[in-house]
């Protein structure tokens, strides 16, 4: 029986793709390393800022690089796409429209996945980059289920956490940003929490607050193993992966 693959766009940041790719590697009891889930990752850390681009409103579009990096991984024998940064789904369509594979989208199967304990208009409340809120990423799903979003008043202050793991990794401080507004949309009134920044997904456990927390790299890695554990014809050969 041959397995599919999954090729992720990775580098965003580079700590998150490897935090997916543990979380790819719990899905499975292995007893050999055969019995692990194949991955094609193209780590690019230069793709272009998408805070620079959608909060800044001074940097390159990444669409046109993340469209370049699913071609790539098409090429080289993916059968479908997954990308662990909740901002960089607003650039989904640039992604689908350059290539013939599947794309996860963690924001659309996060969404459903809440959905199945949530019930219509309650809200969720999103511990993420405030650009997710500003682009709107996660609103065409939570409406498609009658949900509704909650966000913490301090958006910079969010962003100054995100920064802050990524230039120096999970910190104390960055922990008390993430509790406190887990609280404050705790207080809101939030039925669900989303780490919905793979920065946060490094701390998730680190949450204190008498709610549901739901990880969306944990969806993403979950959808991964049943993309790939799904029986297909002859593998296509795993091609090197070209600049």
């Amino acid at each position: 029986m041959s397995r599919r693959v999954v090729g992720v766009l990775g580098g965003m940041g580079p700590e998150a793709t490897i935090l997916l790719q543990q979380k790819v590697l719990a899905t499975v009891q292995a007893n050999d390393d055969s019995d692990h889930l194949p991955l094609l990752i193209d780590m690019n850390p230069q793709v272009p800022s998408r805070i620079a681009h959608l909060i800044e409103g001074n940097g390159t579009d990444p669409g046109p690089a993340l469209a370049q990096m699913a071609q790539r991984l098409e090429a080289a024998g993916a059968t479908a796409l997954a990308m662990p940064c909740n901002t960089a789904h607003h650039y989904a369509l640039a992604i689908r429209g350059a290539v013939s594979i599947p794309f996860l989208s963690m924001i659309d199967l996060s969404v459903a996945k809440a959905a199945e304990t949530l019930k219509p208009g309650d809200a969720i409340g999103f511990l993420a980059s405030p650009a997710v809120q500003s682009a709107g990423v996660f609103e065409a799903a939570l409406s498609a289920h009658g949900l509704r979003a909650a966000w913490p008043a301090d958006g910079p202050r969010m962003l100054s956490a995100i920064r802050s793991i990524k230039a120096e990794g999970p910190t104390e401080a960055a922990c008390r940003i993430l509790n406190a507004a887990a609280q404050e949309l705790a207080e809101q009134g939030a039925a669900m929490l989303f780490a919905a920044c793979s920065e946060f997904s490094l701390m998730a456990e680190q949450l204190d607050v008498g709610l549901p927390v739901l990880d969306t790299v944990d969806v993403l890695a979950a959808a991964i193993h049943k993309h790939i554990q799904r029986a297909v014809g002859p593998p296509k050969a795993l091609r090197q992966i070209c600049a």
